[in-house]
């Protein structure tokens, strides 16, 4: 068992002291202070421990070195000023260590970047080279430093000797292996070592770092670009592995060290450091920097899924486990994540059992040992040959290792490594599985924490766009949105489909610039709007004139851009306006593909009086019409004008038979770092037109009778049985009366034939309701029209119109 008792408590502090002891034997070296760093992270319970010491200006502390969770993470600097408030300044002029709990650290005026999670902050006095140094150490535990932690922590900072810096001063040769890059030009001074390794003489090396770049693995480059940019580097925890190549034979693995050290005035960002082969340092990698590369990748995960994958990197490889498992607790269930192998084969008959999709469930209920450890909360260990329920004894019959992963008092789940020979648990390999559970269970809880806010944001999200597309005549329309993957604010990108009166549909796609709050907000109010604007019966450049002055009457920082297409399904014609926005892709029955390149408005939002134009688009059965936003088409790598013509390309070569699946397709190579929306319609063209007749009626004496006549005749051309002409007058009748008696201005009667349908339709310039009358005594004289049109029609109703309103009706015809 690997669990700390009250006696391995008080062997801790001994134990740490042997392991410094074999450190400091060794002369000074950035790589020694590291190790001595690294003990922090195994025998403290430290998540982060880095080393301060006095610039040359003697004005502030700097940053040396750090080992464990990038200090981003927690709102350090890279130097505090020795005069100031912070903890190291204190540290530094008494003398005497600090310890802060995390209200004082939250209240600490140097702090205020420090996260919203909980942690505690030691500051010791350490050696360097004159005596002012200070050694910083961060716990995220609940209970902070406990007495052991202390002491393990003086010995630490007993231990912390500062190297001298290991670039050549003005004039000085450089050491073999160590260079230094100014960032501001792109020089770099390189040793003779590195000149060596990357097959180049002193005469042919010009001093420019492309010139080393250009003889590296172009795979490799994007890695070794992270390092030479100064913008993405973090001080003294910058490390990795490229290959460069060979006159013959494979390319060489090299391993790069850095540091950036900040320039004072006059003298540029450097970054420093050493490149040596990587095949001499394999073997010299131990345990604790295994702690250290956990620590920074588990940093940067941010679900649990990638928690999981960076602990399995992390673990399986370096301790020749057969095989690992890692679950999420929930209730009293074990949720697994991540298995490798993961082939069910490679697992237990009862796990196979309970295999539900991509993984099992992990059955606790039938492994009472590994509920008892998650009880207990410690990490165990146990040998070949151990009895065990056969769930647990067939993961590991040469050995197996649990280790509940815990952090803040909870239990967030648990990692499983077995072996199947027999294997040796060292001393070393059960204080790296001991720190390895800590920092797993810590971000675990975090990545919990991710998934569940990620999960928020995206039903959010949801609930701001269309929960479905109306099924529409003759056409067939699918949508698809994609969430950016990058950060958890919300997006501004939007569609919709809005059928409308007479077989028209409204097609809509739109962006809000930014992502945040304030702009999915401002989606919603815009979608809305259109809608709204859409509906009441205006041609395409009036909606969006109307949007954009509503979106300048709103005062925000934030603009629009969108594309709306009025499809008409009877005659097969569209036309279009842009805002600012993408053109629309057709894709034509015979495969080929347009982007409509027409002349567009500016952005919604951005000019009070913009004009936007409409164009035609021309629609033949089987066009199929795409709409997207800029997230699909446009990245770092590739422009617009790229991404368009990859667009319309695989548009091409799509199958329009199956729209969903062309969806699918066509956001399989979406680059997730901007939200994505995507509009398809494919118009196959109404299988029975209606039929359609209007009237204008005058206001003449006569009106109502010659509406009438107008209906009569129309009707009978259409031949509508004669049962139904004789309510179809009355409906007309009374509509019209209403019209003229209670509105002024034009009045228009529509008639509809449809799927033994009819429907009347009489539009006025009124925007008021016909209101039903509640009770009509003997003595009125009017209010019984409405009563009379509601009691024969199938249905009736009103809605509003450019400038007013149309009251309809609708008959039943017997088939």
């Amino acid at each position: 068992m690997v669990s700390e008792g009250a006696a391995g408590r008080r062997t801790r502090t001994l134990r740490a002291e042997v392991a410094l002891n074999s450190l400091t034997d060794g002369p000074d070296s950035p790589e020694r202070l590291r190790r001595v760093l690294e003990q922090a992270l195994v025998f403290a319970g430290a998540t982060l421990a880095a080393v301060y010491e006095p610039g040359k200006d003697g004005d502030l502390l700097c940053l040396v070195e750090s080992a464990g969770v990038p200090r981003t993470v927690y709102g350090l600097r890279d130097s505090y000023a020795l005069s100031g408030g912070s903890p190291l300044a204190e540290a530094q002029r008494t003398g005497r260590p600090v310890w802060i709990g995390p209200e004082e650290l939250a209240a600490c005026a140097d702090a205020r970047r420090a996260p919203a999670r909980d942690c505690h902050l030691a500051v010791l006095p350490a050696h360097g080279d004159d005596g002012r140094a200070c050694l910083l150490a961060v716990s995220e535990d609940t209970g902070g430093f406990d007495d052991e932690d202390r002491k393990c922590l003086e010995l630490i900072a007993d231990a912390v000797v500062c190297p001298a810096p290991s670039v050549a001063a003005e004039g000085e040769e450089l050491r073999s292996n160590a260079f230094t890059l100014a960032m501001d030009t792109g020089r770099v001074e390189v040793g003779d070592g590195i000149l060596e390794l990357f097959g180049l003489s002193r005469a042919e090396f010009d001093g420019k770092v492309e010139t080393l770049l250009g003889l590296t693995v172009p795979e490799d480059l994007p890695s070794l670009m992270s390092v030479v940019e100064a913008d993405h580097m973090s001080i003294g925890d910058r490390e990795l592995e490229f290959r460069v190549l060979q006159p013959t034979g494979p390319p060489k693995w090299l391993r790069l060290r850095g540091r950036l050290l900040p320039g004072g005035e006059g003298y540029p960002t450097r970054l420093v450091g050493t490149v040596a082969d990587a095949s001499t340092l394999r073997s010299d990698v131990t345990d604790v920097a295994r702690i250290q590369r956990l620590a920074t990748a588990l940093a940067s995960a941010g679900t649990v899924r990638d928690v999981s994958q960076a602990v399995v990197s992390a673990l399986r490889t370096p301790l020749g486990a057969d095989r690992i498992a890692l679950a999420e607790l929930e209730g009293d269930r074990l949720v697994v994540t991540v298995l490798d192998p993961p082939e069910p084969e490679s697992w237990p008959e009862l796990w196979r059992l309970e295999w539900r999709s991509e993984w099992p469930d992990a059955p606790v209920r039938a492994m009472p040992t590994l509920a008892a450890a998650l009880r207990e909360g410690r990490a165990q260990i146990w040998p070949a040959g151990t009895a065990l329920e056969p769930a647990l004894a067939e993961v590991g019959p040469g050995g197996l290792a649990v280790l509940p992963l815990s952090a803040a008092g909870r239990m967030a789940g648990a990692c499983l490594i077995g072996w199947d020979t027999p294997h040796d648990f060292g001393p070393d390999e059960r204080a790296l599985l001991t720190a390895s559970a800590g920092l797993a269970g810590q971000a675990l809880m975090r990545a919990h924490a991710f998934d569940a806010e990620h999960e928020l944001v995206g039903m959010l999200q949801r609930q701001l766009l269309p929960r479905r597309l109306p099924k529409l005549p003759g056409a067939v329309a699918v949508a698809r949105y994609l969430p950016s993957t990058a950060g958890l604010e919300l997006g501004g990108d939007w569609y919709d489909v809005i059928p409308l009166p007479d077989n028209h549909v409204a097609l809509i796609i739109g962006d809000v610039q930014g992502h945040s709050a304030g702009a999915a907000t401002l989606m919603g109010q815009m979608r809305t709007a259109l809608r709204a604007y859409a509906v009441e019966g205006h041609p395409p450049d009036v909606v969006v004139s109307h949007a954009n002055r509503l979106l300048m009457d709103m005062e925000t920082d934030l603009f629009a851009t969108c594309a709306y297409v009025d499809l008409d399904m009877e005659e097969g014609t569209a036309w279009c306006v842009r805002a600012g926005h993408l053109p629309p892709v057709l894709r034509h029955p015979d495969g080929s593909t347009e982007i409509v390149e027409a002349d567009g408005g500016p952005p919604l939002g951005v000019m009070a009086q913009a004009d936007f134009p409409m164009f035609p688009l021309g629609l033949r059965p089987g066009t199929l019409i795409a709409l997207t936003t800029d997230g699909l088409v446009e990245s770092a790598e590739a422009d617009i004008d790229e991404g368009m013509d990859r667009f319309a390309h695989e548009l091409a070569v799509s199958d329009p038979a199956h729209l969903g699946l062309v969806a699918d397709a066509l956001l399989g190579n979406a680059r997730r770092g901007d939200d994505v929306a995507l509009l398809l319609l494919r118009y196959d063209g109404m299988a029975s037109r209606p039929l359609r007749e209007s009237w204008t009626v005058w206001r003449v004496p006569q009106a109502v009778g010659h509406a009438r006549r107008f209906t009569r005749r129309t009707l009978r051309t259409w031949e509508v049985p004669a049962d139904a002409l004789d309510t179809a007058l009355l409906v007309v009748s009374e509509l019209v009366t209403n019209a003229l008696v209670h509105t002024d201005g034009r009045v228009r009667l529509d008639l509809t034939l449809v799927n033994h349908r009819l429907r009347f339709a009489v539009a006025d310039a009124s925007p008021r309701t016909p209101a039903k009358p509640t009770s009509i005594g003997w003595e009125a004289t009017g209010g019984r029209g409405i009563l009379l049109v509601e009691a024969v029609s199938a249905a009736w109703g009103s809605v509003p119109v450019s400038g007013g309103k149309q009251v309809w009706s609708e008959i039943a015809l017997d088939t």
